[in-house]
């Protein structure tokens, strides 16, 4: 076979696509199921009703296709390019701090979107999103977005609070009482990018324009607010059920969080609620990415399929409080309601700086500080 030659630069690597490669993603029907499916998720993203039995969209999946759904969930973007890394697994839903990893380490593989009929009822603002498609191939199907937002208890908060410097830099809260020790932040490293959201507005003379984009002077003033912030985080999260009982029980009263989060709180009638700060917010727009190595990938396409339609899509987001990938879904779930795109910030995609995997270069062709610092950087203020 002729090989043909495509360059993935995502990461400023060549990453050199072989024929071979491409050719994986040439089936041409969707053909029996194998009996499973494997799949990396975030926590929430594949519910068969064991939590509530009222959100459950993997039950008649398995019913109707023959292919059982096995998940591992992943409480980091780092955790899922490891599991990626080690096999096993045929689909993974990641967010953009991942995905372009995953295609320049040829762990995923184009997918035919012929073979997945919903494609087409896909957001326009997704379809060709830069974290999954590369050299005009999609890596895979848009699942759910949404921000980063800021969790806070409304005991102490009476009102949103308007900035996040309530988590970054040491204050008093309305109680009266330091922010020390009361505060959380997310433990991956992608949270370096909440900082330089932060700096973006609060210090423009640094000239920030994007989060992910930081040349030296700029990373090093990040650094600085991030050691800063050291010294008042109690825990540095990453496990949702962990946060969503440090606020029930460990005196937690602010941090940066995810919907999934909020939305577990509020069900259990906890004093809670949620906000984007006027500085904006980081966010993720997550991908179900096909494994270059799929070993079942009739059940594989069946699922991106699945999880493309209106009624999934919607109860998905109603679970997580994410905005559905299929515009469609606002209207097709009971659970998420005729207000929860709304509610979601469906309206609010412009305003999200979304994740994706810093760089060595600068989209302006100049020196950036890449993701590999921002990983042992992290790493060391965390230890500090």
């Amino acid at each position: 076979m002729k090989q043909t030659l495509k360059t993935c630069t995502a990461l400023g690597l060549s990453v050199v696509l072989s024929g071979h490669a491409l050719a994986q993603s040439a089936m041409t029907s969707v053909g029996e199921g194998e009996g499973q499916v494997n799949i990396v998720a975030w926590p929430g993203y594949v519910e068969r009703g064991e939590t509530d039995k009222g959100y459950d969209w993997v039950t008649g999946f398995e019913k109707e296709t023959g292919c059982k759904v096995n998940v591992k969930t992943a409480a980091t973007s780092d955790e899922m390019v490891t599991l990626m890394n080690g096999g096993g697994f045929d689909l993974v839903t990641a967010s953009g701090d991942a995905s372009l990893r995953l295609i320049a380490g040829k762990k995923v593989q184009p997918i035919n979107t012929d073979l997945v009929p919903s494609w087409g009822k896909v957001d326009p603002r997704l379809q060709n999103g830069p974290w999954f498609t590369v050299s005009g191939q999609h890596y895979g199907t848009p699942y759910q977005w949404g921000p980063n937002v800021l969790l806070y208890s409304t005991e102490v908060f009476k009102e949103a609070p308007r900035s996040w410097s309530v988590i970054l830099e040491p204050q008093d809260l309305p109680d009266g009482k330091p922010n020390k020790g009361r505060v959380q932040a997310y433990d991956g490293p992608i949270y370096v990018a909440d900082a330089a959201n932060y700096l973006m507005h609060k210090k423009p003379e640094l000239g920030i324009k994007d989060p992910f984009e930081l040349n030296e002077e700029q990373y090093a003033a990040v650094l600085e607010l991030l050691k800063g912030q050291r010294q008042l985080v109690g825990r540095y999260w990453h496990d949702a059920a962990v946060q969503v009982d440090d606020f029930k029980t460990e005196g937690v009263v602010a941090s940066s969080s995810w919907p999934f989060q909020v939305n577990t709180l509020k069900a259990d009638k906890r004093p809670v609620a949620s906000t984007v700060p006027e500085e904006g917010a980081t966010g993720w727009a997550d991908t179900t990415m096909l494994a270059a190595d799929v070993q079942h990938p009739n059940c594989a396409y069946k699922w991106m399929e699945h999880s493309l339609s209106p009624k999934v899509q919607g109860d998905v987001a109603a679970w997580f409080g994410s905005v559905p990938a299929v515009p469609e879904a606002c209207k097709a779930s009971e659970l998420l309601g005729a207000e929860g795109c709304d509610t979601n910030g469906f309206d609010n995609f412009e305003k999200i700086r979304f994740w994706r995997t810093p760089t060595a270069k600068c989209s302006d062709g100049s020196a950036c500080v890449p993701y590999s610092r921002w990983v042992s950087d992290y790493i060391a203020v965390m230890g500090g």
